[in-house]
């Protein structure tokens, strides 16, 4: 009889014991997954809509108080119809931009090009009237068909390059006319592209060896160009179908 109520005080010792286990494991994987929610929230706090899926509020077409009609928002999507092009200058668009200037910012944005279609991310731009297009200041996330465009036979201006400065380390884009996510970071001088999740360019700002990388491009006399360290965010019309979507910012 004693030995029976060893054993069952010696059962009971032990379920009390896994029962305080596996409550203290479910309590710590309570906790776990609260601090995950809250990070989570706080970090999808951080960032900013670009584009709030509704319409073009926060974008005019650059150096213009509107937005060319040929930017159209369906189904969250904000678009460029390039499909009517005998009017262009009443049918066009134009690159767009932002209202607010950025100076140290993480931009993160879904896209797709057309078949044989050219567009880009360009940044740090200047809306002045001395400058006749977004380019002319601004550095470009090129956004390109590789395999049907012309360009795409081009070094550096593949999708994912420094447009005419950087070729891409590694090309990620998934085929035409499907979904990718770019994000381009400016960061105390400090520049890296990605491309589904895969860095694409890393470079630094503003120094001997980026001044040298224009002086031997296409922009070299172009006075201005990647100069400036805080301006707008543009998205290129260049003329060809091209989707956007989940555009955010998050300010460094």
């Amino acid at each position: 009889m004693k030995k029976s109520i060893l054993s069952l005080s010696v059962l009971g010792l032990l379920a009390s014991a896994c029962g305080s286990a596996e409550k203290g494991d479910t309590e710590k994987e309570s906790v776990q997954e609260e601090v995950a929610v809250k990070t989570e929230t706080a970090s999808q706090e951080e960032w900013t809509p670009l584009f709030n899926g509704q319409n073009l509020d926060g974008w005019t077409s650059y150096n213009k108080e509107t937005v060319g009609p040929a930017w159209k928002v369906e189904d969250g999507v904000l678009y460029l119809d390039a499909s009517n092009k005998e009017n262009w200058q009443v049918n066009g668009g134009g690159d767009i931009v932002t209202d607010k200037v950025y100076g140290n910012f993480h931009l993160k944005l879904d896209w797709k090009i057309s078949e044989n279609g050219n567009s880009g991310i360009i940044f740090l731009v200047q809306e002045l009237d001395k400058y006749k297009h977004s380019w002319n200041t601004g550095p470009e996330y090129q956004l390109l068909d590789n395999d049907g465009h012309p360009d795409g036979k081009i070094e550096k201006h593949r999708t994912g390059d420094l447009y005419d400065l950087i070729k891409a380390t590694e090309e990620a884009e998934n085929p035409v006319g499907e979904w990718n996510t770019s994000e381009i970071i400016v960061n105390q001088g400090k520049l890296t592209f990605k491309l589904n999740g895969v860095t694409t360019v890393e470079t630094t700002l503003w120094n001997d060896s980026w001044n040298e990388l224009i002086a031997n491009s296409k922009f070299k006399n172009t006075e201005g160009f990647g100069q400036y360290q805080e301006g707008k965010i543009a998205l290129q019309d260049h003329g060809n179908n091209v989707w956007f979507k989940n555009i955010m910012i998050k300010e460094l």
